[in-house]
C-alpha cells in the first residue's frame, strides 16, 4: 500500500506554482512494538480519558484544550479560537530565501519528507524549481503548515524531486554552553593522540547505511522467534564493567585489538550482502504451540515468509 501525503498543497517560487504532496521519507512501522496487556488474562489494557478530580470517563466533545496557568487554574481555549488564528500559508510553501547548507547547524534539523507533484499538470514548474536549486547548489527555505503549526522547511534535491527537512526554531534548540561549561581542560600527550589517531585510522572507511544492522531489534526478533517455538530462553551474561584505570594502556590495548580485528581485504566486484526488505519479515509464523513447536527448532532458522499473520493479543 503507497504511503498517505502528511501535507497537500502548493509549492510557489515567486509566481511559479506548483502542485505537491508531502510524504514522510522515514518509517518506524518495521521495528517490533508491543502492546500491553493483563497478565492474569492476557487482555489488551484499554486507556480510558477520565477527570483527574472525579474519576468520571470524559466524552470527546466534552474535551478542550486548556493552559495551565498554576496549580488548579487553566485558560480554556475553543476549537473555533484556534480556527480563527489559523495561518493563511496552511496550503501553500512559500520559498523566502536560498541559504548553503553548511550554513545549517546540525541541531536544526527535525525530520526529512519526499515533497513530490501531485497530480499530472504542475510538472514543469516542479522541475523548473527543482533544477534552479540544484543550480544554485543551496537549499531553499520555505515554511509549511502541519497540524495547525508553522515550520521552516529546507528544500533540496535528491534524484528527480525534492526533499524537504523540517527545522526547529530557535527557542527549541538549548545552547551548549550550559552543559559544557563544566567539562575539564586536560592537557594531552603527542603520544596519545597518535595512538587515538592510529585507531581511528584502524576504523575508517565508507559511509554505507545498508551495513548498518539493529542488533536490539534482531534481538528482539530472536526472543519471540524462540518464545513462539517453545525453546529455552537464555539468561544474559553478566555484563563486564566498562572503567579505563589507565588511559594509556586503554589505548596500547585498543590498537591491538584493532590490528587483531582488522577484516580481510575484499575481493573484486564483490557485494555485500543484500539486507531483508523489512525486520518484520524475520519473525515466524505460529507454526504450533508449546511442545509441539519445540520438536521442530529448525524452524526458528527460517525467515517467515512477507504476510504471515502474527497473533494479536486480546
Amino acid at each position: 500500500m503507497a504511503p498517505r501525503a502528511n501535507w497537500k498543497g502548493f509549492l510557489r517560487l515567486s509566481l511559479v506554482t506548483c502542485p505537491v504532496a508531502l510524504y514522510p521519507a522515514t518509517s518506524d512501522t518495521e521495528k517490533v512494538s508491543f502492546n500491553q496487556i493483563n497478565r492474569k488474562t492476557g487482555h489488551r489494557i484499554k486507556y480510558l480519558k477520565v477527570d483527574a478530580e472525579t474519576g468520571d470517563e470524559v466524552t470527546s466533545e466534552d474535551i478542550v484544550k486548556g493552559y495551565k496557568v498554576d496549580t488548579d487554574s487553566y485558560i480554556e481555549i475553543t476549537r473555533d479560537e484556534l480556527d480563527d488564528i489559523a495561518l493563511d500559508s496552511t496550503h501553500t510553501i512559500d520559498i523566502d530565501e536560498f541559504v548553503p547548507k553548511t550554513d545549517i547547524d546540525n541541531r536544526y534539523l527535525i525530520r526529512p519528507y519526499y515533497l513530490v507533484p501531485d497530480g499530472k499538470v504542475g510538472h514543469d514548474a516542479y522541475a523548473v524549481i527543482r533544477e534552479t536549486i540544484r543550480s544554485l547548489d543551496k537549499v531553499a527555505i520555505g515554511r509549511v503548515v502541519l497540524t495547525n503549526r508553522e515550520h521552516i522547511i529546507a528544500l533540496e534535491p535528491v534524484g528527480k524531486g525534492l526533499m524537504g527537512t523540517l527545522l526547529r526554531y530557535p527557542y527549541e534548540v538549548r545552547r551548549e554552553n550550559e552543559y559544557f561549561d563544566d567539562i575539564q581542560d586536560i592537557k594531552l600527550t603527542k603520544d596519545m593522540l597518535d595512538l587515538a589517531r592510529h585507531i581511528v585510522e584502524k576504523k575508517s572507511g565508507a559511509f554505507d547505511p545498508e551495513l548498518f544492522e539493529d542488533h536490539y531489534e534482531a534481538a528482539l526478533i530472536e526472543l519471540i522467534n524462540k518464545k513462539r517455538s517453545g525453546l529455552p530462553v537464555e539468561k544474559a551474561a553478566p555484563k563486564t564493567s566498562g572503567n579505563v584505570i589507565n588511559l594509556m594502556d586503554a589505548l596500547k590495548k585498543s590498537l591491538a585489538t584493532e590490528k587483531e580485528a582488522a577484516p580481510p581485504a575484499k575481493a573484486k566486484g564483490k557485494k555485500p550482502r543484500k539486507r531483508a526488505e523489512g525486520q518484520r519479515e524475520m519473525l515466524l509464523p505460529i507454526a504450533g504451540k508449546g511442545k509441539e513447536a519445540a520438536k521442530k527448532p529448525e524452524k526458528a532458522d527460517r525467515p517467515a515468509r512477507a504476510g504471515a499473520r502474527t497473533k494479536k493479543a486480546g
